[in-house]
Formats: C-alpha cells, sequence, structure tokens
C-alpha cells in the first residue's frame, strides 16, 4: 500500500491532482517515458525566493544568536532512535575545515580549538528538547514556525562537531501547513506535526542527485493541480525526504504504513518548496533540496525538530 502524501489529499488542491496507485513501491520503480507524459506537464522551475534566501539567512542568523530564534521541542513519541558511528563523513565542508587537520588532539581527545561560529549548544533548545535528540545525532534540521498559527518557517541544517559543538549552516526560508502547528496532529487537520523525528529515507520524480540516504525514484511522486494560493504544485515532489512521523522507517516514502493509526495521518515529508503553504509538510527550494540530499549522511543519524518558535521555546 502506498501512502497519500500530506500535499497531495484530494482537498488540498482546487484541480484533481493525480494519486498514487494502491500497490506498494518495493525498491522505488524509475517510471518510463510514457509515464512522465502521461502524468506531467512540467513548468520551468520558479526561483522567486532566491533573491530572499540571503537577507533572511542574514536576518535569522542575527536572531539565532541574539535571540534563540531557532528552536526546538520535547513532543517526539514517534523518534526512532538508532545508533550513529562518530565518523565525519556528514559534516559540511566548512564544519570539516573549522575543526582543524587531522592529528591536531591527542587520540580519542576533542580538539582543543573551537570552530569558529559554533556554539556549545542549537539556539534556543530548552533541556527537555535537548534530552529527546538522540544522544550521537550530529546532524540537526531545525524548522522553526514564525508562529503557531502561520504557514512560514526559517529551516537550518545545525552539524555538531568533534568537540560537542554546534555549527550552523544558512538559514533558508520554508513553509509549513496552513494552519501552522501542532502537538497532536491528525489525518487532514492543516497543521504540521511539533516533534523531533528521525530522517532516514529519500525519494523523487527526478533521479537521486547523489544522496547518501535510500532514495527511491519513481513516477509515481506525483504533484498536480494548484495549491492553496493557486499556485501550481508540479515540481513540489521532484525531491522528497520523508520525515518518520507514523511511517515505518527504512521503507519508501510512499509507503503507507501508519504505525499510530491512520486517524493520525501520515505522508510529512521535507519536500520542493512550491510558493505556498502545505498540508502538513515543510518545503524549501530545490536548490536547497539538493543541498540537503547532498549533506545529510545515515551514518550521522539525521533528525527533524519541528514546530512554532513560541512552543518550541517553552
Amino acid at each position: 500500500m502506498t501512502a497519500t502524501p500530506a500535499d497531495a489529499y484530494a482537498d488540498r488542491t482546487r484541480a484533481a491532482a493525480p494519486r498514487p496507485e494502491a500497490a506498494g513501491l518495493p525498491g522505488g520503480g524509475t517510471g518510463g517515458a510514457e509515464d512522465r507524459r502521461r502524468n506531467r506537464h512540467r513548468r520551468p522551475r520558479r526561483r522567486k525566493w532566491r533573491t530572499a534566501v540571503a537577507v533572511v539567512a542574514g536576518a535569522a542568523a542575527v536572531a539565532a544568536a541574539a535571540a534563540g530564534y531557532l528552536v526546538v521541542t520535547g513532543h517526539s513519541s514517534g523518534v526512532a532512535q538508532r545508533g550513529v558511528t562518530a565518523g565525519h563523513a556528514g559534516l559540511p565542508g566548512a564544519a570539516r575545515a573549522a575543526e582543524g587537520p587531522p592529528g591536531s588532539g591527542a587520540a580519542g581527545a576533542a580538539p582543543t580549538v573551537s570552530p569558529p561560529g559554533s556554539l556549545p549548544a542549537i539556539s534556543g533548545l530548552g533541556p527537555q528538547t535537548r534530552a529527546e535528540i538522540p544522544a550521537r545525532s550530529r546532524q540537526v534540521l531545525v524548522a522553526s514556525g514564525e508562529a503557531k498559527d502561520s504557514s512560514t518557517s526559517v529551516v537550518t541544517l545545525w552539524t555538531k562537531t568533534a568537540n560537542g559543538r554546534w555549527l550552523p549552516g544558512s538559514a533558508w526560508p520554508a513553509h509549513n501547513a496552513l494552519r501552522g502547528w501542532t502537538d497532536n496532529h491528525h489525518a487532514s487537520d492543516l497543521h504540521s506535526p511539533i516533534g523531533v523525528f528521525t530522517l532516514s529515507d529519500a525519494g523523487g520524480f527526478e533521479p537521486d542527485p547523489g544522496t547518501k540516504l535510500p532514495y527511491h525514484h519513481s513516477a509515481k511522486f506525483r504533484a498536480g493541480g494548484v495549491g492553496f494560493d493557486g499556485e501550481p504544485l508540479d515540481e513540489a515532489f521532484d525531491y522528497v525526504i520523508a520525515i518518520d512521523y507514523n511511517r515505518v522507517p527504512g521503507t519508501s516514502p510512499l509507503d503507507g504504513t501508519q504505525p499510530m493509526g491512520e486517524d493520525r495521518g501520515g505522508g510529512i515529508w521535507v519536500h520542493v518548496d512550491h510558493g505556498g503553504p502545505t498540508h502538513g509538510c515543510v518545503s524549501v527550494s530545490a536548490d536547497h533540496m539538493v543541498d540537503l540530499l547532498h549533506t545529510l549522511q545515515p551514518a550521522d543519524h539525521p533528525v527533524i525538530v519541528m514546530g512554532d518558535r513560541g512552543s518550541l521555546a517553552s
């Protein structure tokens, strides 16, 4: 059985959107040229957020340092905690360089010099939230919503350095669900779930751009019709990363198994932004999706911490 992605429910669009077939997708299919012609009319990808990225990134970085803008929460009953290695393969280039050359510290000891720009903890995290992030996770994607009822967010990938400090990446503009956030998510409630969730699997309509996550390439990643603001959804599922909320890690994002029951919703993904609110997912630009897919490393056990900043700061 395949999942109905949260952004592809019938009431998500004004025009009827193609739905995934009922059969499962073991291993992910590639889809043929005939499928592409029949199921999709490509539009040129819009880049209207490129200019905004630099402005938002600079403002959010200042806010993160001065006011703890990027914060997370402790509602994570669905977190799958698995051990990770202490390797450095998942560190972005800047973080790796900041740690210094090999041999800069004694064997098994943390470097004595802290990476420039690093912090002892992720900005805004309270003790309960920090406790719910797997102890050995070295990559934490923070999606911080503007307000409880807002559909706009800022997303930042934090990386844990060898001496245990946290190095933030760029701040990216993002969208979340139309009605904002909830810590008691249910199907079709038009809210994004608040919590800490592992990131185990990826996929998309487009071929694997070079990720270390298991990638399920299939023409069944279809988006059609228009969104809440009338924007086309054609490319929303070009790249997706499954958020392990009410799903089985280690399966295709299209897998419909929902351990907590169908009433609790599912198909919550990080996917390509279409310029408006989502049904329950978090969305960033296509370029940033590719950046994420290149950077996330299974060995570093990545997680997403998501919610509105007011709730997450409490």
